[in-house]
């Protein structure tokens, strides 16, 4: 780690490539200040500032502020992009960690049942933090520790990982998990659509125990009780959670 640091820093002060810029191209929502604002965003972005390759990090912050990416694509189990560097074909990103095994998600999704306002609070852009227990009781991690956790390659020449474009890409990411918590769990092996279905309704749930979570959608009504649900759907209409 110390001797990358210093190479990083003993080559820094050749002429940085110029990229090519992009038009409409994926950036950040923040110009400015800190990378992410949710705690399980926050996680992704001390990731790679722990790692220590300072300028590569700081080129990647000006990658992802300045829309660099040409395409982004959270698929369950991997994160793809295409970030556009100084030449003229976009450099291909992929990173991927180790996904629960389908009996480690039963598992997980038995124990996401059994706790009132899980998805709820997830439908209503929560990622509860109660969740990395559910995680490791299965045997697996909800968000990657190190970088070793991770299976990350670029296309491009650098021949240090993480390059510039892979911390584009991952900090668009922890960008995009601030308002949408459901792409860690799609990163993690489950589009929101099958978790859901797993998830779907067993209960019978009282306006006391929803309320707390009930989506704030302008013109949403919380139902009266009691709250029959067959099915979670979309944030704003009903949801369906089971008892402890």
């Amino acid at each position: 780690m110390a001797g990358r640091r210093s190479w990083d820093d003993q080559w820094h002060h050749y002429p940085e490539s110029k990229p090519i810029p992009t038009e409409g191209g994926i950036a950040t929502s923040k110009a400015r200040g800190q990378m992410a604002d949710a705690w399980w965003s926050q996680r992704l972005v001390g990731l790679l500032d722990s790692y220590g390759l300072g300028t590569r990090m700081q080129r990647g912050r000006r990658y992802a502020r300045q829309g660099q990416l040409v395409d982004f694509n959270v698929q369950p189990g991997q994160l793809i992009a295409q970030v556009q560097g100084s030449r003229r074909t976009p450099y291909v990103v992929t990173a991927a960690a180790p996904a629960p095994s389908d009996a480690q998600w039963s598992e997980i999704e038995a124990a996401m049942r059994a706790r009132v306002g899980f998805a709820a609070r997830l439908l209503a852009g929560e990622v509860p933090p109660e969740l990395e227990a559910v995680f490791q009781n299965a045997g697996v991690a909800l968000l990657p520790a190190k970088w070793s956790d991770m299976r990350a390659s670029c296309s491009c020449p650098d021949w240090e990982n993480p390059c510039k474009h892979l911390a584009a890409t991952l900090y668009v990411f922890a960008d995009r998990l601030d308002a949408d918590p459901w792409l860690l769990l799609t990163w993690r092996g489950r589009s929101r659509e099958q978790l859901l279905a797993h998830l779907a309704g067993v209960t019978t749930m009282s306006r006391s125990q929803v309320a707390p979570w009930w989506p704030l959608v302008p013109g949403a009504r919380l139902p009266d009780p009691p709250l029959e649900i067959d099915r979670l759907t979309d944030a704003g209409t009903r949801m369906g959670m089971a008892e402890v």
